[in-house]
């Protein structure tokens, strides 16, 4: 009994998944939706541009500040830093008696070993250094900050070290030399880690707009929403929804139509990004063949895009990686727990998803709440997600919350050969907290590389019968 009751659901289950046969109008001829135009290879040219939500859509190139903003507030930091070790001194000249007779005493009278007027001077020093190296000449280069730096560290140290009567005077013996030092410091850090770092990513991320007017696609052309391939109960834009047995239900409420335009936004966003595929630029290649590519865009920073071979039927990569979410735990490190926390329709859910670390340990752990939209043409597979809201995964505590910006996963059919097929993987993500991001940069390709051999493992477990054939390679066959 049991047994007939479970296949009578599976039954329903793939009956879903079959296409939905209807007409529809391409030009001047009438085409079955089962015999829609083929996909063109890879470096298929497009002439067609995307229309983007304006929220999603890259700026174009405009004409760039000469001091991006950064490096401002890097030269407002060093004016003060001029500004404080100067009160400093003044304050420090009042203590011990009459200002003038003490600046006197510092100026005029000057020895190394008890006066604090060369700690001024230093900052002078380096003031002047850094503000004609990066405000007057615009250098892109740490060597001006790293020799001020150099100077001021083997100065004070000497001082300190040489200094008789100096700390034990008053506070300011103290205040002043460390002061000076730590200043110093935060300043080369501030050029390394914030100023030149930014300023590099602006660059690559402007030249990226500017040139992303026309880029290659995967798609010969734009789809259009009579080319996707629904259950058969479905209705395009409908904002009815069905039950199980394919009778009209309830009308969808506002929370899920905002839940199903935001699917179909990153859809459209991760469509752009295929776009430019000619602006990918690798990052790095796997000794199975795998290679991850990064995007530069002004609205998210860095993407990484994921290109591997697959020596097997789309099916199954689609089966593991976009129709079950729920159960890629049960197969990789990179995902500890995937919860589906509402069906919207058949094509849209959110589920709640817990990232492991990667990098060993170099990102910790994520939690997201992901909006989850998936489609089927006739030879690929879409699912695309991005970070929403929902009621019962509030943030806490115990995870940081991350943002998962549109992307997701391709699955393209091979069309001359169905037994093979490809995967593209679009990490749009910020993982937020306070990580430097070169190390995320670094950490990002790996995590990539050991899902896609995690997920080859599982698919030769699933199919025995595949095992042997299951072996990287560096062909497309598109």
């Amino acid at each position: 009994m049991k047994s007939s009751k479970s296949e009578r659901k599976m039954q329903k289950i793939w009956s879903k998944l079959k296409p939905r046969r209807r007409k529809i109008t391409s030009g001047k001829e009438m085409q079955d939706e089962g015999s829609l135009p083929a996909i063109g290879s890879l470096n298929a040219s497009y002439s067609t541009s995307l229309t983007l939500p304006s929220s999603y859509l890259l700026l174009p190139p405009v004409a760039r500040k000469a001091v991006s903003d950064v490096r401002r507030t890097f030269c407002l930091f060093v004016t003060f830093d001029l500004l404080f070790i100067t009160l400093l001194w003044i304050i420090e000249l009042n203590v011990p008696g009459p200002i003038l007779d003490n600046l006197a005493d510092q100026v005029i009278r000057y020895k190394f070993k008890s006066s604090f007027f060369d700690i001024v001077l230093l900052a002078v020093f380096r003031f002047l250094c850094l503000q004609i190296g990066y405000a007057a000449f615009l250098l892109k280069h740490w060597w001006v900050v790293a020799i001020s730096t150099l100077v001021t560290s083997v100065f004070l140290v000497v001082k300190v070290i040489v200094s008789e009567q100096l700390l034990s005077k008053n506070a300011f013996g103290y205040v002043l030399p460390i002061t000076s030092f730590v200043v110093a410091w935060l300043e080369t850090w501030f050029l390394d880690f914030k100023v030149l770092t930014q300023e590099a990513e602006n660059d690559r991320a402007y030249v990226a707009a500017a040139n992303a007017d026309r880029g290659p696609m995967l798609y010969p052309r734009p789809f259009s929403d009579g080319q996707f391939y629904s259950p058969p109960e479905s209705i395009a834009d409908s904002e009815e929804f069905l039950d199980e047995d394919g009778l009209r239900s309830r009308p969808a409420t506002s929370q899920e139509k905002e839940y199903i335009k935001q699917g179909q936004d990153a859809m459209t966003v991760m469509e752009n990004i295929l776009a430019q595929e000619e602006h990918w630029k690798l990052e790095k290649t796997s000794e199975t063949g795998d290679s991850v590519y990064s995007l530069e865009t002004i609205s998210y920073g860095k993407i990484f895009i994921l290109k591997a071979f697959m020596q097997c039927p789309a099916e199954f990569v689609y089966q593991e990686t976009i129709l079950q979410p729920e159960k890629v735990p049960e197969w990789t490190r990179t995902v500890t727990s995937c919860k589906i926390l509402q069906r919207i329709d058949d094509n849209t859910m959110v589920t709640h998803d817990i990232a492991g670390s990667v990098g060993g340990g170099i990102v910790a752990s994520r939690d997201y709440v992901t909006v989850r939209r998936i489609e089927r043409r006739q030879n690929s597979y879409f699912s695309t997600g991005v970070s929403t809201n929902h009621d019962a995964r509030p943030p806490t505590d115990r995870y940081v919350r991350g943002e998962n910006r549109p992307g997701g996963f391709v699955v393209l059919k091979c069309i001359s050969n169905p037994a093979v097929c490809t995967l593209i993987w679009i990490l749009n993500t910020d993982f937020k907290g306070h990580l430097p991001r070169y190390l995320i940069h670094q950490a990002l390709p790996t995590g990539m590389f050991d899902y896609v051999g995690q997920l080859r493992e599982r698919i030769a477990d699933v199919n025995p019968y595949l095992r042997q054939q299951l072996v990287p390679t560096t062909g497309l066959l598109f």
